[in-house]
């Protein structure tokens, strides 16, 4: 059993299903609450996950009747069929709070018969905000696999024998290795022609790209700022082209209808993110996972995130680190200018973009500094060795 609540966990947990499959010397059966690309993967999907996704607790709150009713239809679907493997995929408020639910119903229904062994792949942030959970999902889970390297150390000093493996990061297999289309400290590839002026050639236009996050709410809050900050700076620098990318049909309707009329000059559309980026001078984005994409493509850029007034005002009270986006965090500097919640205006994100599109020396900083960044995200085959040490998980006592 997989569940996977979010766009990116799903394609995560698809790729862990033909890992698994490549492993196992017989046919297993895989069911999933996730998405269509665990659908694709050819698993049984009890409901589409993905389509639930929010951040934030007030969000959270407001659907919670919504959240409980599928909470309880997973839980009786694992104590009906009784999966061998119970892998949750990221997704850490929900998947953590299945995990124990699902010990409790183990022991207080009288299943002691039935012993699943359950995995989290992919470490909730408890490192950046309330970091005794650890210790609840030491009780919880019997393996968690980690895609940043320094989360192995991070438990083992507070959690010790806790089974955690770094299994490296899923970003290193999807692009076709780390010198692809990229430059950088550890890039040998050529350098897109919109990165760098070639000797001789007429200028090229800059290109920005737009990325508003993949949940409606991030899309309803990001798009009129990030409009206002691709009109401002289309004022100052004439000749800018910009692209928005949405990685559904769902989302890049809603954003056509709420970005109607579009400015001149900026198209939108589905998927195609690792082209977009390859081509991009600077990048908008939402703090989200996009933003260890645009690393990986060397791409600079400026982060932003805005969420509802007591979100905000929670999180900023329990966050103990000093940057949202992962690459600053890797970093341990602010590579990407974050602009969160009311420093998140279009003249400021268009102020942050301009320095860049203005400084090629600048760019080039960034880019040396990504480069040292990706290199410490691990070797291909995060899947395979995800699914090995699944497999090599002893039963459970």
């Amino acid at each position: 059993m997989l569940i996977a609540g979010e766009p990116s966990g799903d394609l995560l947990a698809a790729e862990l299903v033909q890992a698994l499959r490549e492993q196992l010397p017989a046919p297993v059966r895989f069911f999933a609450a996730g998405g269509p690309r665990l659908a694709e993967a050819g698993v049984e999907l009890l409901l589409d996950l993905t389509q639930h996704a929010v951040v934030g607790l007030v969000e959270v709150i407001r659907r919670y009747g919504q959240f409980k009713r599928i909470f309880d239809q997973l839980l009786e679907q694992a104590v009906a069929r009784r999966p061998d493997l119970i892998v949750c995929v990221d997704f850490s408020g929900f998947n953590r709070r299945f995990g124990h639910a699902l010990r409790w119903e183990i022991q207080v229904r009288g299943l002691e018969g039935w012993r699943p062994r359950i995995v989290q792949y992919v470490s909730p942030q408890v490192w950046a905000s309330r970091p005794g959970r650890a210790r609840a999902m030491a009780r919880d889970f019997d393996l968690l696999l980690a895609i940043f390297p320094f989360e192995k150390e991070w438990y083992a000093q507070r959690v010790p024998g806790f089974p955690v493996e770094f299994v490296g990061h899923p970003i290193v297999d999807r692009h076709g290795g780390p010198e692809a289309g990229l430059r950088g400290a550890s890039a040998s590839a050529p350098v897109p022609a919109s990165r760098a002026g070639l000797a001789g050639a007429p200028p090229v236009p800059s290109r920005l790209l737009l990325l508003p996050g993949s949940r409606r709410g991030e899309l309803r809050r990001h798009l009129p700022v990030l409009l206002e900050a691709f009109r401002e700076i289309q004022r100052v620098v004439p000749g800018v082209q910009g692209l928005m990318v949405l990685p559904s049909r769902a989302l890049l309707e809603l954003a056509q209808a709420q970005s109607h009329p579009s400015p001149p000059g900026l198209t939108l559309q589905e998927g195609g993110l690792a082209g977009a980026m390859q081509q991009a001078t600077v990048a908008l984005a939402s703090t989200g996972t996009v933003t260890m994409e645009c690393a990986w493509f060397r791409l600079p850029t400026v982060a932003l995130y805005k969420t509802s007034w007591s979100t905000y005002q929670i999180g900023r009270r329990i966050i103990q680190v000093k940057y949202l986006a992962m690459p600053n965090l890797l970093a341990e500097e602010p590579l990407f200018p974050e602009f969160i919640q009311d420093e998140a205006t279009g003249p400021k994100i268009a102020a942050a973009a301009l320095e860049l599109l203005r400084d090629p020396a600048r760019r080039e900083q960034v880019q040396a500094r990504l480069g040292q960044v990706v290199a410490t995200l691990g070797e291909g085959g995060a899947a395979r060795r995800a699914a090995r040490a699944i497999l090599a998980m002893p039963p459970r006592p």
